[in-house]
């Protein structure tokens, strides 16, 4: 390891180079996004598919995480020994961790995840907050779905703060960007999965759905825009319209906590006595 970092200075044009990656503009024309921090970069670098290009470490954060610099090195991406205020330039947070890496886009194309029959699916229409879509597409990856969706209206999926805040779930599961709503209901209606939207207000109550015993097939949970929810012309194209019940006195839930109980509560459904985990072949 050398001495000293190679990268000193942040006009650098390698800095710069990744610095832009911050833009949406940017990482469109580069199909490149950052990822930053130990389990993101650590997700990326085993992902495979050359999916990790380059790694700026501090030479602190080299030491610390001397595993995830390997496996970076394994996974053929460049690795660059930087200065701490190098990295603060390229990093999106406040106080960055000493690793930022440089992939490669990884969405899935919508015909790829409808071809593969998920059982579990999360459709983000027009969720605007990259903070809640990464939260939402962490949520389902715990919840053991296979594969989110992301409508043409909602935030870039590789937005910094949504990569953040799905802590290398983006690297887990099949995501789709960009599919018109209409598309992705009729795509996943047409291989016999339930279409199920999230509504605060909507006539159905979660709990007497699961009852009633009509949550163990195949679903998709559709949840809306954070501030104002799904609009009537979204809800329209839906099987049902389930709402989270409020046993207390709380106004509502926000939006990830609201998809993080409709998620598990199907994964329960699905995996109880009579529950189905697989959408029936035609």
């Amino acid at each position: 390891m050398p001495a000293a970092p190679e990268l000193i200075s942040p006009r650098s044009p390698r800095v710069s180079a990744a610095r832009r990656l911050a833009r949406r503009n940017f990482r469109g024309k580069d199909r490149l996004f950052l990822a930053e921090g130990p389990q993101a970069v650590r997700e990326a670098a085993v992902y495979g598919k050359e999916t990790l290009v380059e790694l700026f470490a501090t030479l602190d954060a080299a030491e610390r995480y001397a595993d995830i610099v390997g496996e970076a090195r394994a996974a053929g991406a460049r690795v660059h020994l930087a200065d701490e205020d190098v990295i603060a330039d390229i990093s999106t947070t406040v106080t960055p961790q000493g690793l930022v890496g440089i992939c490669r886009f990884l969405d899935t194309p919508f015909e790829d995840i409808l071809r593969a029959r998920p059982r579990l699916v999360a459709v983000l229409a027009n969720v605007r907050d990259p903070g809640n879509a990464g939260t939402v597409l962490r949520c389902a990856d715990a919840a053991g779905a296979e594969a989110v969706v992301l409508t043409d209206a909602s935030v870039d999926l590789y937005n910094p703060k949504a990569v953040r805040a799905s802590v290398g779930s983006l690297f887990h599961l099949p995501v789709a960007v960009g599919v018109p709503v209409e598309e992705a209901v009729a795509g996943l209606k047409g291989i016999g999965v339930r279409i199920v939207a999230a509504d605060g207000a909507g006539p159905d109550d979660l709990d007497d759905e699961l009852d009633k015993g009509t949550m163990g097939g195949p679903t998709a949970w559709v949840f809306g825009n954070e501030a104002w929810g799904l609009p009537e012309e979204t809800r329209a194209l839906t099987d049902a319209v389930v709402r989270v019940p409020i046993h207390g006195k709380a106004e509502s839930l926000n939006l990830a906590t609201a998809a993080a109980v409709c998620l598990y509560a199907s994964a329960r459904a699905q995996r109880a006595s009579g529950g189905c985990r697989s959408v029936t072949e035609s």
